[in-house]
């Protein structure tokens, strides 16, 4: 129904964003919030509605490519929403795609609510038909801030990366194991992020 939304963002919490246009605030669940900013500047984000007999949303995304991918992704039998936006946060893509071609289950299994049953048909279903979606030019899902912004706020960000990261599916006991390094680092939300899912993803 909508294609895309074109608007501010007013509001930014670790599950999704608020969009505002014309007067309309849109609720928006996207894979990693943190790589807006709550700022007057207008974003185009794409947007797919999901309908379920109990439950309405919309999901958002900064690129074209990034539905698509979402989109093929809740196709498969065992991956709802949240599964697709655990498996988009992690930034590559690109490695979602060629472990789906070289039927790499343990890769697949790292991910928050995919087992191997659940990997097996991922790689059933979509093994051949991602490579359209997902160029080699395809920007990174984290956006790179101001280095001075990195500085402030760093134990703030850390806790809402660590939320967000729950929000996403992961354990508690697995967040845990990243959380000392982390701690040794002064970054913003959305780094933190990107760096806890590089570590949760070795």
């Amino acid at each position: 129904m909508f294609d895309y939304i074109k608007g501010c963002i007013t509001y930014i919490n670790p599950e999704y964003v608020v969009v505002e246009n014309h007067d309309i605030g849109y609720q928006i669940f996207t894979p990693n919030p943190y790589i807006f900013t709550v700022n007057n500047e207008i974003k185009t984000i794409y947007t797919y509605q999901y309908v379920r007999e109990d439950l309405i949303a919309l999901y958002g995304f900064a690129s074209r490519e990034q539905k698509e991918l979402f989109m093929k992704l809740i196709s498969v039998s065992g991956i709802g929403p949240k599964g697709a936006l655990a498996i988009l946060a992690s930034g590559n893509p690109s490695q979602v795609v060629q472990a789906v071609e070289e039927e790499d289950e343990k890769f697949l299994i790292k991910f928050p609510g995919v087992g191997k049953k659940t990997a097996r048909q991922m790689i059933l279903d979509l093994k051949g038909k991602l490579h359209d979606i997902v160029p080699d030019s395809m920007p990174s899902l984290f956006a790179d801030m101001n280095e001075q912004e990195v500085k402030s706020q760093s134990s703030d960000s850390l806790d809402e990366a660590i939320e967000a990261l729950k929000v996403l599916g992961y354990a508690e006991r697995e967040i845990n194991k990243v959380v000392p390094a982390l701690m040794k680092e002064s970054l913003t939300t959305d780094q933190y992020i990107k760096e806890a899912l590089k570590r949760l993803l070795k």
